[in-house]
C-alpha cells in the first residue's frame, strides 16, 4: 500500500468509528460517571494513567537491553492515553462503553496539559531539552476524537432515523479501513520489525500488563466501573505516539517499539476480558446454586414426615 494511501485510510478509519461511538454515546450517564468519582480516585486515577505508566517504561529502559529508540517509543505510548477507538473496542469487549467513553474524554482533556511535561522531565533526564506543543496536541486530539464525537451527538440528535441507517455501515466500513491500514502498516515496518530485539516484545507485554495493574491496583475493588478503566488504561494512543515519533523526534527507530506495544496491548486486553467473562459465569453459577444449597439444608433440618404418621401441632 502506498505511504500516501495508508497516511489517509487510518484517519478516515478513526473518524468513521468515531463518529459511530458518538452516536452511541448518553452525555448524561457520561457526566455522572464523572461526578461519581471522589477527589482520592481522581487523584488516583491520574497516578494510575499520566505517571505509573511512564515511570514503568522508563525502568524497563534502564533494566533491560532495548535500546534508546525503543524506549523512547515506549515512552511516547506510555504518556498518551485514551486511544480514539477505545470506547468501542471496550464495548466489543463486554465492558461498559459509558465508562471508557468518560475516560477517554477526560484523558483526551488532560493529555496536551500532562503530555509536554512528562516528555520535557524525561528528556532531561538524557541532557536534552524536548518541548512538545500543547497547541499542536489540542488541534490533534479536537481533531481525532472531539469534532467526530460532536458529529455523532448532533446526527443523533437532530436525525435519529438517519443516524441509526448509518451507525451500521459505519462500524462495518471504520473496520474495513483499520484493519486493511493495520495490514498495511505492517507490511510497510516488516523489515524493521525483524531486526528489532526481542526484549523490545518483552518491554511491551510487561508495560501493558503495568497499565493494568496500575487500573487495578490503584482504583480499589474489581468493580465493573474499575475493570473498564483498567482495560481503557491499557488501550494507549499508538496512533498519537507515532505522529509524534515522526514529527517532533524525526526517528523512525521508535515505530516498531510502538507497534509492538499495539500488539501487547490486543493481548492483554484479550486474556483480561476473557478471564473476567469467566469469572461472572462462575460467579453467576454460583448465584444460582446457593438458594437450591439452601434449601436442601433446610429440609435436612426438618425431615418430612413418612405417611401416614402424625407430626407436632397436629
Amino acid at each position: 500500500m502506498p505511504e500516501s494511501l495508508l497516511k489517509l485510510v487510518m484517519p478516515v478509519a478513526v473518524l468513521m468509528l468515531m463518529v459511530s461511538v458518538g452516536m452511541s454515546l448518553d452525555v448524561r450517564e457520561l457526566i455522572a460517571n464523572w461526578r461519581r468519582l471522589t477527589p482520592a480516585l481522581w487523584a488516583k486515577l491520574l497516578l494510575a494513567t499520566f505517571l505509573v505508566p511512564p515511570a514503568c517504561a522508563l525502568g524497563l529502559g534502564m533494566v533491560l537491553p532495548i535500546g534508546l529508540p525503543a524506549l523512547a517509543g515506549l515512552f511516547l505510548v506510555a504518556v498518551a492515553p485514551g486511544a480514539p477507538l477505545m470506547t468501542r473496542g471496550a464495548a466489543k469487549r463486554g465492558f461498559n462503553m459509558q465508562t471508557a467513553a468518560s475516560y477517554q474524554v477526560w484523558g483526551a482533556l488532560l493529555a496536551p496539559l500532562m503530555i509536554p511535561v512528562l516528555v520535557a522531565a524525561a528528556s532531561s533526564l538524557f541532557g536534552h531539552g524536548i518541548w512538545l506543543s500543547p497547541v499542536k496536541l489540542v488541534k490533534i486530539i479536537a481533531l481525532q476524537q472531539f469534532a467526530p464525537l460532536l458529529a455523532g451527538l448532533a446526527l443523533v440528535h437532530w436525525w435519529p432515523r438517519a443516524a441509526n441507517r448509518l451507525q451500521q455501515p459505519l462500524n462495518l466500513g471504520g473496520n474495513i479501513l483499520l484493519t486493511t491500514g493495520l495490514v498495511g502498516l505492517l507490511w510497510k515496518h516488516g523489515p524493521a520489525l525483524r531486526h528489532v530485539s526481542p526484549w523490545v516484545a518483552v518491554a511491551a507485554l510487561v508495560l501493558a500488563v503495568a497499565c493494568m495493574a496500575a487500573g487495578l491496583l490503584l482504583l480499589g475493588k474489581g468493580s465493573a466501573t474499575v475493570q473498564t478503566l483498567a482495560v481503557s488504561n491499557v488501550n494507549r494512543h499508538v496512533g498519537l505516539a507515532m505522529l509524534l515519533s515522526g514529527q517532533d523526534f524525526h526517528n523512525p527507530r521508535m515505530i516498531p517499539a510502538i507497534a509492538a506495544y499495539a500488539l501487547a496491548a490486543l493481548l492483554v486486553m484479550a486474556v483480561f476480558a476473557r478471564i473476567t467473562r469467566r469469572r461472572g459465569m462462575g460467579e453467576s453459577r454460583r448465584s444460582l446454586e446457593k438458594p437450591v444449597t439452601t434449601a436442601n439444608h433446610q429440609l435436612a433440618s426438618h425431615p418430612v414426615a413418612p405417611a401416614g404418621t402424625l407430626t407436632a401441632g397436629v
